[in-house]
């Protein structure tokens, strides 16, 4: 019996000429996987790898990365992978150097190639999840004395730089040892595709191949890469670079029209729910999310659809419905209509029949649906203090029907995922703890197999990263961790301990989130450990942050290590260099990112003046859960128990039922479809079909070419999106 997922193991495999691999036995057992991977795939020894040029290439190009993913994290609470566009920019470079030493520089391989990649990744991305979400929470949650402004709020008083540095290198380091015992079972077993590792290895294996079809593989992925940065330039949001929203204002002037297009269609959602819409209940113009569908596959990328559907097309409508027919939840019956604030203007808007008042809202936590307002917010004394120093948007003008003022100042969403990442988490948590359950002499085979000889294998187990490295690792990290949360944030020590205890766990669900749809629920698993505090510790916003922080940043380093040890798993890469190269690029990651966080946001004024969506979703959370889990909604409370029986029962079903599985819906897609926006599973299930009707009309081509042309489309908008978020920082760095 093959385990779950295993029909996929050797999908992108191909055997060191670029040849599709000999099929292995579906019952093949996961020692007869590594000695197939070993004797056909594996070509560690055979090529430079971990060098140090790749090294510092691409700790240099990921120090750069980290500073574009701070920004847009900032700007629209987003960060991008890195991987793939530090292969692309470091394969450009280098061979320009090649160019001006008249070839005196060597060639590098595509090994040394995928562990500089690593090394960036690990600058780039992996470092730099707590900054502008924990931390910036800390400073927004900040009080402003009296007489004081947001600027005299500094950001290095709030944290001192130390804690910071300490901080970020730490939970980097733990989510690279964290990943150790994870990836024989996910990636060399189960075979988990991690599109981005897919991408990135296709992308490497184009970029040195020299074959008449590796050629034309490589041209695919270039056209997939020049769609993917015309659509990074064509679909930049107004506000983030000057010099295109000046060109398109001059094109509209010239030529009756800009090149630019909207991030999303229609901007405005499908459709409006008592005049507001639900958030993200829309297409985005972006080819990133479509082609990390092509490579995910249908039966992940239609779970997500499909949850993303019941939330926003059904349970989201009937419990708003129901809090408009609770009392004390602030929505009150306008039947002559309402003013509602849109667009920088007051319009009458007769369709609108119901608005909210955040002034008749219960002090208890209670709508379910919660609009796109921070529950701080909801209190007559802060809509007060808004009317004093806004009163042009926050005063209702003559004729608004009263509760008007609310349309405006709880803003135009219905945040639905606010309410629904509880349930969704819980789903994945308790779905990746039973994969664990049953899949156990399998666990068990990964974890004691690796550090010593097994049957059948002559050499995998020197090359794969021991779980000694781990524990040699994690025991001065955790120390140092703990000692950390004790000094830093005045936790008591045993809570320390637990919240690095519990980061093994959330890691292990961020990985298999990742490994499956491409997404890292990093948020999601913050939550997690914020709700675990709100019980055992509640009333401490800083330790319900730090413990958040912890789980969130060890999470997002665990799954890009994984991610990158997917491409090295395809490229035939030794595994232990490769973790080397992530390990040194967390302290690459480190230097850049602190002192970058600390120019930009300077103060609480500074971070104010970004949109900043995810970290005020942070804010939000922890002002709510410091108060005591009963501050949840019922409904909430209900959807976090659903969650966790579909979790458990899901796994259970594939494992007795395996030749049904296919037809079983994913629990990872379910519940990530009630994590992240709709817009988010409407592009997975686009590419997902695309790639469908292509296998359907011509085969051959799809198998060939597929992934290839997702790859160039996911490294070319990731590249645009990366150059622009840098040339914006700069720009704002210089200006400020």
């Amino acid at each position: 019996m093959s385990e779950p997922g295993a029909e996929s193991v050797s999908a992108e495999l191909l055997d060191r000429d670029g040849k599709p691999l000999p099929p292995l036995p579906a019952d093949a057992t996961p020692e007869q996987k590594d000695a197939h991977w070993m004797q056909h795939v594996y070509q560690g020894d055979r090529m430079p790898q971990l060098t140090v040029r790749a090294v510092l290439m691409g700790g240099l190009l990921g120090m750069l990365m980290a500073a574009s993913n701070l920004y847009t994290t900032l700007a629209i609470g987003w960060a991008f992978g890195v991987a793939i566009t530090a292969c692309v920019m470091s394969f450009v470079i280098w061979n320009a150097i090649r160019a001006l030493t008249l070839g005196f520089a060597s060639k590098m391989s595509v090994l040394e190639n995928n562990c500089m990649q690593s090394t960036a990744s690990a600058a780039g991305y992996s470092t730099g999840a707590t900054l502008a979400t924990m931390f910036g929470a800390l400073l927004l949650l900040a009080e402003t004395p009296e007489g004081k402004t947001a600027a005299d709020i500094k950001s290095w008083d709030i944290q001192p730089i130390w804690v910071v540095v300490l901080f970020t290198l730490c939970t980097g380091l733990m989510g690279v040892f964290l990943a150790v015992p994870m990836k024989r079972q996910m990636i060399n077993y189960e075979g988990l595709r991690f599109p981005s590792g897919v991408a990135a290895a296709e992308t490497l294996r184009n970029l040195h191949a020299a074959s008449r079809e590796a050629v034309l593989r490589a041209y695919v992925l270039l056209l997939g890469m020049f769609v993917g940065v015309v659509t990074g330039i064509l679909n930049t949001g107004e506000g983030m670079l000057g010099f295109l929203d000046r060109f398109n204002e001059w094109m509209k002037k010239s030529v009756g029209f800009a090149f630019r297009v909207p991030e999303s269609l229609p901007e405005r959602g499908f459709w409006m729910l008592q005049g507001k819409q639900f958030n993200n209940y829309q297409f985005d113009l972006s080819v990133l999310l479509i082609a990390a569908g092509v490579i995910t596959r249908m039966r992940v990328c239609l779970s997500m659809l499909a949850g993303s559907l019941l939330l926003y097309a059904v349970v989201g409508p009937a419990l708003v419905q129901k809090d408009m027919e609770s009392p004390g939840s602030g929505w009150k019956q306008s039947p002559g209509g309402a003013m509602v604030f849109e667009h920088g203007e007051w319009k009458h808007d007769p369709g609108v029949t119901w608005v909210f008042d955040a002034r008749e809202r219960d002090s208890k936590y209670l709508t379910n649906i919660p609009l796109n307002v921070r529950p701080g917010d909801l209190n007559s004394e802060t809509v007060a203090k808004a009317r004093q120093t806004d009163p042009a948007r926050y005063t209702n003008p003559e004729g608004t029907p009263e509760g008007a003022i609310a349309v405006a100042f709880g803003g135009t969403t219905f945040r639905v995922t606010t309410w629904s990442l509880w349930g969704g988490t819980a789903l994945m948590v308790f779905a990746s703890l039973a994969s664990l359950a049953v899949q156990w002499k399998t666990v068990l085979r990964a974890f004691g197999g690796i550090g010593k000889k097994q049957a059948g294998d002559t050499s995998a187990s020197d090359i794969e990263v021991p779980v000694r490295w781990m524990i040699i690792g994690l025991v001065p990290v955790g120390i140092a961790m703990v000692a950390i949360q004790v000094l830093g944030f005045h936790i008591t020590w045993y809570w320390g301990v637990l919240a690095v205890a519990l980061s093994f766990f959330l890691s292990m669900v961020a990985c298999r989130a990742t490994g499956e749809t491409d997404t890292t629920p990093i948020g999601a698993m913050g939550r997690v450990m914020q709700l675990v505090f709100a019980v055992l510790h509640p009333g401490d916003v800083r330790a319900n942050l730090a413990s958040a922080g912890i789980a969130a940043n060890s999470a997002s380093s665990s799954a890009d290590l994984l991610t990158d040890l997917k491409s090295g798993y395809l490229l035939g890469a030794n595994p232990r260099k490769q973790f080397l190269a992530q390990f040194l690029g967390v302290f690459f990651g480190t230097v850049a990112i602190v002192p970058i966080w600390f120019l930009m946001i300077p103060n609480k004024a500074a971070l104010e003046k970004y949109a900043a969506p995810a970290t005020r979703q942070w804010e939000a959370v922890a002002r709510v859960l410091t108060k005591g889990i009963d501050q949840l909604p019922q409904s909430a409370q209900v959807a976090i128990m659903v969650g966790a029986a579909v979790g458990i029962l899901l796994p259970i079903l594939e494992k007795l039922m395996p030749k049904y599985r296919k037809y079983l819906p994913s629990a990872m897609g379910l519940g990530l479809s009630w994590v992240i926006p709709f817009s988010s599973a409407i592009g997975f299930f686009a590419g997902a079909l695309l790639v469908m009707l292509w296998e359907l009309m011509h085969r051959r081509s799809a198998e060939k070419y597929s992934v290839g042309l997702a790859s160039g489309l996911i490294a070319g908008e990731g590249l645009i999106k990366a150059i622009l978020a840098m040339t914006a920082t700069a720009i704002g760095l210089l200006a400020g």
